[in-house]
């Protein structure tokens, strides 16, 4: 018996635990077994010696073949009088079986993508089988290149081919997407006891994981070390030498982000969220059907509740010549090289080769981010714009320090841009295998156009809300084009029922905002709760360098309000550690009220903003006051002293000539 497999003694145990229905504080489990029981039966068989050898047995068969769970998942493999139930196969989903009875991965569909042949020591692989692959797949093949042994580990994890759906069922949530606010919606939901489903057509993560926070920032980590390299000043000003410049490789930096993204995938993969975290998860595309019921492969599922939290996608700006060569750009087979390189961000971490020179339209967040990154890692890049500046909800005088430092580093900007007028192939393919494109734009105050020659486009230009395809009119669902669900304070839409979450619904199109939306909307749906987006406190940071970040309201917004106040700064070229490191560029703004030192809003421009602002966020969200910062002691030497410091600056202006007066006259007493 000790010989069994795994999978044998799980079955063992299903054949002689007794199962039954049980009771505990009026309610009544089906089917269950209790957890001391199956301690008996696992040391009567001679499966374990002690009860401590049977509960690490048992959690064995819990966490590795998720043969049973407990009744409200809140518990693993006691020996207590706890209520356990075995799972019926793919009763949550799973992969799909191959002819041999084996899961199926996306190996069996594609061969091992070599970029460096010649010096390769991988064997030859047969050429990708794309018509074997499923019909509810065949898409996500387009979207992730190259499609080596990293992309198939994200692949199996966020979007497994021929993933087989549970049994359509009742549920107390359904969700609507699997990125950020969709995934915090499900495990959240299910964590406290409700039956979740959620659906995804595409891959799980989202944006942040595929093709937003986790490639972006893995990249500009390479470029950030390449910038430290190559700024010769900087480094002899350390007393250090470089007697030549760094070697870029281009392929490695894309390589890594591909490895980066495929190691932190599992924690949004679609077997974490079916077996460890109980979500039903359904690969597919959702339609509803009714108030009530959403339709997911054939299948129909009633919900208590939904949640839509299908996110939003990046725009293509009207230009003659845009759409097509971005059609072109997209990747079906490998055998359709060369391709232009019209990406969004959606696309563009597909890079492979290096770029010679880069177009980034649109000087958000988003456009100058990558502008910098890929400036730095040895691309030419040019930002283009309408409005005459970059970052336009950021304070002028910070947008303007990015703008300049990116400038140093070599980026050029043409942001007065009044009309693109058409883009298209010169018919020129360069030596990195891209072919070659031109476009022309309309600057303002100019009656011809400016040609610009290039082998690669970034559309960084707005987003726009996924509200197509799901028959919202159905569920009786209001919406915008252009601003997503329509939704209440409570993020419920025009159907009670159903609650809209994330960058489908909101102007905040942060990842962290998306969680504590999914936080609110479980509180809301699940529990009665009354907790209002607009309650919600909500920083953000533009990891550019230097970096920017920014809580609460801007100078503009106080103006609209009507709201008088006043500003304190502190700049870094103060402060100790910022002069240690050479990074004395920036400064800490706080906007207070102009009676209190009630703190309205603060930004931050320098290294390490995106870490400092939350100590800014938790002062405002705990009513924390300014002056009270300066009471915070902070370890000596670090940049966040900045804070503590402006603290003290805002003190000395409580000190009028009759404060100082009276305070003189305490001293006076003392002599």
């Amino acid at each position: 018996m000790m010989n069994m497999s795994l999978t044998e003694i799980s079955e063992d145990l299903k054949l002689h635990v007794p199962i039954q229905d049980r009771k505990y504080r009026l309610k009544t489990y089906k089917d269950c077994f209790v957890g001391n029981e199956a301690v008996d039966y696992l040391i009567q068989a001679g499966h374990a010696e002690t009860r401590s050898d049977a509960v690490e047995l048992g959690n064995i068969l819990m966490s590795n073949l998720y043969s049973f769970e407990h009744v409200t998942r809140d518990h693993e493999f006691k020996d207590e009088s706890l209520f356990y139930r075995f799972l019926a196969e793919n009763e949550r989903g799973a992969r799909g079986k191959n002819a041999d009875g084996g899961s199926l991965h996306w190996v069996h569909f594609l061969a091992p993508t070599t970029l460096n042949p010649q010096s390769s020591m991988q064997p030859d692989f047969a050429p990708e089988d794309y018509e074997a692959i499923p019909d509810n797949d065949k898409h996500i093949v387009s979207q992730v290149w190259p499609l080596d042994d990293y992309n198939r580990t994200l692949l199996d994890n966020v979007h497994p081919p021929a993933w087989q759906d549970p049994p359509s069922d009742t549920y107390d949530m359904v969700v609507i997407g699997a990125g950020a606010a969709g995934l915090v919606t499900a495990a959240g939901s299910a964590g406290v006891g409700a039956k979740v489903a959620i659906i995804e057509a595409h891959m799980l993560g989202g944006d942040c994981l595929n093709v937003g926070c986790v490639p972006s920032k893995t990249l500009i980590h390479s470029a950030n070390l390449a910038h430290t390299l190559q700024n010769q000043e900087h480094l002899e000003e350390a007393g250090l030498f470089v007697e030549s410049p760094p070697k870029i490789d281009f392929e490695k930096v894309m390589e890594r982000v591909r490895k980066v993204r495929s190691k932190i995938s599992h924690h949004d993969s679609a077997e974490r969220f079916s077996k460890e975290l109980g979500v039903d998860v359904y690969i597919g595309w959702a339609k509803f059907t009714s108030e009530r019921t959403v339709e997911v492969n054939g299948k129909t599922l009633t919900f208590k509740r939904a949640a839509v939290a299908t996110g939003g996608h990046p725009s293509l700006i009207p230009m003659p010549g845009l759409e097509e060569l971005y059609n072109k750009s997209t990747i079906v087979s490998v055998h359709q090289e060369p391709r232009p390189m019209v990406m969004t961000n959606e696309t563009v971490f597909n890079l492979t080769k290096q770029p010679k020179k880069m177009l980034v339209i649109g000087a958000g967040v988003i456009g100058m981010e990558l502008a910098q990154a890929m400036q730095r890692l040895g691309v030419q890049v040019t930002v283009l714009g309408r409005s005459g500046r970059v970052l336009p909800k950021e304070d002028e005088d910070i947008a303007q320090i990015v703008k300049d430092q990116m400038e140093k580093d070599g980026v050029k900007f043409r942001l007065a841009v009044s009309a693109y007028e058409k883009i298209e192939l010169t018919g020129n393919v360069l030596d990195n295998g891209y072919p070659e494109m031109k476009m022309i734009v309309v600057e303002k105050g100019s009656t011809s156009g400016t040609t610009f020659v290039f082998d690669a486009l970034l559309v960084a230009a707005g987003r726009a809300p996924n509200i197509s395809g799901m028959n919202l009119e159905a569920a009786k669902v209001d919406y915008d084009t252009k601003k997503g669900l329509v939704v209440n304070d409570k993020l419920q839409t025009t159907n009670s029922r159903v609650y809209g979450v994330g960058d489908v619904c909101s102007e905040f199109k942060f990842t962290h905002a998306a969680d504590f939306m999914a936080r609110a909307v479980i509180r809301n749906a699940l529990f009665f709760g009354g907790d209002k987006m607009s309650s919600l406190l909500i920083p953000y940071a533009t990891f550019t360098s230097p970096e920017v970040a920014s809580v609460g309201l801007y100078k503009e917004d106080l103006d609209k309000k009507g709201i008088k106040f006043r500003v304190i700064e502190k700049h870094f070229k103060d402060n100790d550690r910022a002069i240690c490191d050479d990074a004395t560029t920036g400064f800490v703004r706080f906007r207070v009220d102009a009676k209190s030192d009630k703190i309205l809003g603060a930004s931050i421009v320098g290294e390490g903003a995106g870490n400092m602002i939350s100590e800014i966020t938790l002062a405002m969200q705990s009513d924390t006051g300014l002056g009270s910062l300066a009471a915070v002691i902070h370890p000596y030497p670090t940049t966040a002293e900045a804070i503590r410091q402006a603290g003290d600056l805002y003190n000395k202006t409580r000190l009028t000539t009759t404060v100082k007066s009276v305070l003189r006259g305490v001293v006076k007493l003392q002599r």
